[in-house]
């Protein structure tokens, strides 16, 4: 079982959230965050003055599945999040040793 987190641009996030719905993904947290990568933030102007803004508003995407589904699913978030621009984000893969469903008990993939 494996873990995906993936960081993407806000305004992506339909057009990856249906692509993955289409590929058999049934479920997945999504989080509001900020951050910043190579691109340090940037600034910008409001009513004339200029603002630091260090920490870039992203998404963030928890997915958890069977390790079979894991090279499809991660070429799915790229093909659907990617720009080509910086800041277009990272996808982070680790595993899980166990789920639990609360409800029912069960355990491992059946709990996904």
């Amino acid at each position: 079982m494996k873990k995906i987190e993936a960081i993407i641009k806000p305004f992506k996030l339909d057009e990856v959230k249906d692509a993955l719905n289409a590929i058999g993904i049934q479920g997945m947290t999504v989080t509001e965050v900020k951050g910043f990568g190579r691109q340090k933030g940037h600034v910008e102007l409001y009513r004339g003055a200029e603002y630091d803004v260090s920490f870039i508003p992203k998404i963030k995407l928890e997915i958890v599945l069977a390790e079979s589904m894991l090279d499809r699913v991660v070429a799915t978030i790229i093909e659907k999040a990617k720009t080509g621009k910086i800041g277009d984000g990272k996808i982070f893969v680790s595993s899980l040793e166990q789920i639990i469903r609360i409800r029912t008990g069960e355990t491992g993939e059946t709990a996904i």
